[in-house]
């Protein structure tokens, strides 16, 4: 793959530092990390933390340490001001904290439904464990230099937010790019970077032939395209997005979520997001598409009215231990 101007191999060693709120997918993130080149360590306690890096001698790797309000001797603020020195007294070295977030009722459905105690309400209802986690956290989340938000996430998605996020070392990145497709009567994706409109174009929900298909059909792209407006707006659409990606580029974002919406996220949403995505890769970028609204054959669409969120009861595993499932 061609990669834009500008784009430039890893060159420093990097130091990741995984946390988040208990059930949000910290320990997915940290065996992703791993599986990306990172040495991983779990659990370490921040008095372990700051003996164990000597960063003056350099990282022979990658590294990336998990810790929580599990982990012994767990303070925030003080883990906030480790990060901050680290990253102050070593110019060479790449340090980033990562937070894993979810909402709260996502996070207690988890729990509830592995029926799992909080490790913060050992004798008490999950939501008070939550609350006194999340108002612990608090300065971790205001401190974080990246918050991946899994609660409509799979767990793919939050393997391609990291990979954009934390390349494989000595690949040349670029600015990975993501487009979604999503309905709005179904909320926005939380991942979103920029979100699009799309509605204002003729809709073929009201054409009988047209509306059991999706915009990945012909015959539905042919009407969209017929609409008096469509190559105008799609000229101006790139016309505002290719200047932009290599500005967030140029500021270290490596990674870049553009959500296209229409009102239910199976036509226009859907061939606005395949045509910006041909363009994007014509330009070189490295693209990943994905509907929102769209379930594989056999599936229930994620979002739909009585489905589970994405990864809740299909064995996706979110948090610590093999036994959280949940949705990111």
């Amino acid at each position: 793959m061609s990669t834009p101007a500008g784009s430039s191999t890893i060159s420093r060693r990097r130091l990741v530092i995984v946390t988040g709120m208990a059930g949000a997918g910290r320990t997915s993130a940290l065996k992703r990390l791993e599986d990306q080149g990172f040495e991983a360590i779990d659990n370490l306690p921040i008095p372990l933390i700051e003996r164990f890096l000597r960063l003056e001698e350099g990282l022979e790797r990658d590294l990336a340490i998990g810790i929580d309000s599990r982990t012994r001797a767990f303070d925030p603020r003080r883990l906030v001001e480790l990060v901050e020195g680290l990253a102050d007294a070593n110019p060479d070295v790449a340090v980033t904290l990562l937070f894993c977030d979810c909402d709260d009722e996502a996070l207690q459905r988890r729990f509830t439904e592995t029926r799992r105690r909080h490790p913060l309400a050992a004798d008490r209802p999950v939501q008070d464990g939550i609350a006194a986690e999340r108002a612990l956290l608090a300065p971790l989340r205001a401190a974080a230099d990246e918050v991946i938000d899994t609660t409509q996430l799979s767990l793919p998605e939050l393997h391609r937010l990291l990979a954009g996020h934390f390349p494989q070392a000595g690949d040349a990145p670029g600015l990975m790019v993501s487009l979604v497709s999503f309905a709005y009567r179904r909320g926005l994706p939380r991942e979103a970077d920029l979100v699009l409109d799309v509605r204002f174009l003729q809709n073929p929900h009201y054409v009988a032939g047209l509306k059991p298909l999706t915009g990945l059909d012909p015959a539905v792209q042919a009407h969209i395209r017929s609409d008096p407006g469509f190559d105008t707006f799609m000229a101006r659409l790139e016309a505002l997005v290719m200047p932009l990606l290599p500005r967030y580029r140029a500021e270290g974002k490596s990674y870049l979520t553009i959500a296209i919406g229409c009102t239910g996220g199976q036509h226009r949403s859907v061939f606005v997001t395949v045509l910006l995505a041909d363009t994007l890769r014509r330009a070189g970028y490295e693209v990943s598409t994905s509907h929102r609204e769209l379930a594989a054959p056999g599936e229930v669409p994620a979002t739909a009215p009585g489905a589970a969120t994405p990864g809740v009861g299909t064995g996706v595993a979110f948090g610590r231990g093999t036994g959280a499932s949940g949705g990111a």
